[in-house]
C-alpha cells in the first residue's frame, strides 16, 4: 500500500467507508455476515475481526490519513445513543471524521442538528437494514437539514448483497428530486444497479459514489461492473471516493487498491479516488 501511494505521490490514504460501532452491535453485524453465506451462495469470512485498538492501529498502518465510522441503526431509539457512542470515538481518535447516523422516527431531525452542532461532518444511511424508505416524511427535515449545511451522507440504496423493500435506484431517485442539493454518496457504487446510479452522479452534480467492494474479485463473481461504462466512471473521476467497509471484507485490505489500480484508468484518477476527492470534501490537511 505504501508502496503504491509513494509512487502516486499521495501522503497516504482517506477511507470514507470504515466500520466503527460498539461492540455488541458490531458482534451482531459479524454475526450476520458470519451467516450471509446462504443470501450470496459465497462465504464472507471476516478478514480484519479484532478488537477496536488494533483496527484502528492497522488503518494507520495501512497509510490512511482520514477514516470514517460508520454505524447505523436499525429500528427507532437507537441513533440518539449510536451518536453518542460516535462522538465520544471520534473525540479520542483524531483521525476519524465524526459519523453520525439517523432513523425515521419521530424527532430525527433533532438527533441530526444534535449531531451536526457536535461537529458530525459525515452521516450513514442503510436503508437495506434499516429497512425504510428514504423519503418516509419523518426524515424530511433530516434530508433538508443536511443538504441546507452541505455535510455528506453515505447511502447504502443498491440492492447488493440482498434487495431490500427500498433498495435500488428508484426510492434514492425519488429523494434526489425532491432535495436535488444532498451531497449524497452512493455506497458500494451502488451495487448492482452500477449504471443506474452512476446516471443520478450524471444528473446531480452534488452525488458522489465510493468503491466499497466493488471490481475486487469477490464482487466481479457476485455483482460484476459493466466494462462498457467504464468511460462514465473515468467522466466522473472527481465525485469517485475511496471506501473499503474494512473491516468487513472477506480479502486484505490491499486487494481493494488493486482492484482500482487495475480498472486502468490512470494515475489521475487513482490520486483523486484514493485521497485528493475525499481530502477536499472534507479539509483533510497535509
Amino acid at each position: 500500500m505504501r508502496a503504491l501511494t509513494e509512487r502516486l505521490g499521495l501522503p497516504g490514504l482517506v477511507d470514507v467507508h470504515t466500520h466503527f460501532m460498539p461492540k455488541n452491535v458490531l458482534d451482531k453485524v459479524w454475526a450476520y455476515f458470519d451467516a450471509v453465506g446462504p443470501l450470496t451462495g459465497m462465504e464472507w469470512p471476516i478478514t480484519y475481526r479484532e478488537e477496536e485498538d488494533r483496527r484502528v492501529e492497522l488503518l494507520r498502518g495501512f497509510g490512511v490519513r482520514a477514516f470514517t465510522a460508520m454505524l447505523y441503526p436499525h429500528k427507532p431509539g437507537m441513533a440518539a445513543w449510536l451518536n453518542a457512542w460516535a462522538a465520544d470515538f471520534a473525540a479520542r481518535t483524531p483521525d476519524c471524521l465524526h459519523t453520525a447516523t439517523f432513523f425515521p422516527e419521530p424527532g430525527a431531525d433533532g438527533h441530526v442538528r444534535d449531531a451536526l452542532s457536535g461537529g458530525a461532518r459525515i452521516f450513514k444511511a442503510h436503508l437495506q437494514v434499516g429497512g425504510y424508505d428514504p423519503n418516509d416524511p419523518l426524515l424530511d427535515g433530516v434530508w433538508g437539514l443536511l443538504a441546507e449545511s452541505g455535510t455528506p451522507v453515505v447511502v447504502h440504496c443498491g440492492s447488493g448483497p440482498a434487495p431490500g423493500a427500498f433498495t435500488g435506484p428508484g426510492p434514492t431517485g425519488r429523494l434526489l428530486a425532491r432535495h436535488p442539493r444532498l451531497r449524497l454518496v452512493v455506497a458500494h457504487m451502488g451495487m448492482p444497479e452500477y449504471e443506474d446510479f452512476l446516471g443520478l452522479a450524471e444528473r446531480y452534480e452534488g452525488v458522489h459514489l465510493d468503491t466499497t467492494m466493488a471490481f475486487t474479485d469477490f464482487s466481479e463473481r457476485l455483482a460484476p461492473f459493466p466494462p462498457g461504462a467504464l468511460p462514465r466512471l473515468a467522466a466522473l473521476r472527481e465525485r469517485i471516493l475511496l471506501g473499503s467497509d474494512f473491516p468487513n471484507i472477506p480479502y486484505p485490505y490491499l486487494h481493494q487498491l488493486q482492484a482500482l489500480e487495475g480498472l486502468g484508468l490512470g494515475d489521475d484518477w487513482l490520486r483523486a479516488v484514493l485521497h485528493d476527492n475525499a481530502a477536499a470534501l472534507f479539509h483533510v490537511k497535509p
